[in-house]
């Protein structure tokens, strides 16, 4: 989770780089931004995302904004959020999958003293959640934990035999519970350590290389499908900027 403070009086207009985990963000700020996905879905104040939507774009006028982010790994959103919120790439209202919970939190959130008063709200708010939800099955978090370990990496064929499923109820059960394909979330976790390391100033061939793509041409081409812009441009993206490049490994607060 991070917590964003911004006093600038400008319009912001910033795209929401693909990243391998579900986003929930509360608007604390006195001018609410806008999230809007390629689909023409739009959100305010409470907000989800899930894995890889398409196309978002954050938009507002910054003159007091205020907000805290919390990712959630897929197999912790699902008892979170609840079994029925769609995973993929979707932008919704947690008021829908919250109710009135939603606007508490957030009055809660907004009258809080600090950032680390508000962590501390949030931390046991998602807490409780997860105690209540309904958990994925054991084999769809081991399989998650290994594209992430291998960094998008591990084939399937390998989880097919080391969860003892077969191919086609790994592949269905994974979609149910995660909200993407094996294949699709190997490759969104390949390219969100591409995007990192471009990030970081690494060059496009040096990423390549490094991150399990072919060559540079399939970089770009994987770039520009999950974030609609060129590795230059994602290299530069001010959401990457606030992301875990500048983040401390644990939590940031106050930036």
């Amino acid at each position: 989770m991070a917590g964003f403070s911004d006093q600038a009086n400008e319009f912001l207009d910033v795209a929401l780089v693909p990243h391998p985990a579900v986003t929930v963000i509360f608007d604390l700020g006195d001018d609410p931004f806008l999230i809007e996905d390629g689909c023409g879905s739009q959100q305010r104040e409470r907000i989800v995302a899930g894995l890889a939507p398409n196309r978002a774009r954050g938009r507002g006028l910054a003159r007091s904004s205020e907000c805290l982010q919390l990712r959630l790994s897929p197999v912790i959103a699902r008892a979170v959020l609840g079994a029925s919120w769609e995973l993929g790439g979707t932008v919704g209202s947690l008021d829908d999958l919250w109710g009135r919970e939603a606007v508490r939190t957030q009055e809660r959130l907004r009258a809080a003293g600090s950032w680390e008063e508000r962590f501390a709200i949030a931390e046991a708010v998602l807490a409780r959640r997860e105690a209540a939800g309904r958990a994925v099955d054991p084999e769809v978090t081991f399989s998650w934990g290994q594209m992430v370990a291998s960094r998008g990496r591990v084939r399937v064929e390998r989880l097919v035999a080391e969860t003892g499923w077969s191919r086609k109820r790994l592949w269905s059960r994974f979609r149910a519970q995660v909200g993407l394909t094996p294949k699709r979330v190997a490759q969104l976790i390949r390219f969100d350590h591409a995007a990192h390391r471009l990030a970081a100033g690494h060059s496009a061939a040096s990423v390549a290389a490094v991150s399990g793509y072919a060559d540079q041409s399939h970089l770009h081409r994987d770039v520009v499908a999950f974030a609609g812009m060129t590795p230059t441009a994602v290299a530069v993206s001010p959401f990457l900027a606030i992301d875990d490049v500048a983040w401390p490994p644990k939590r940031a607060s106050g930036m």
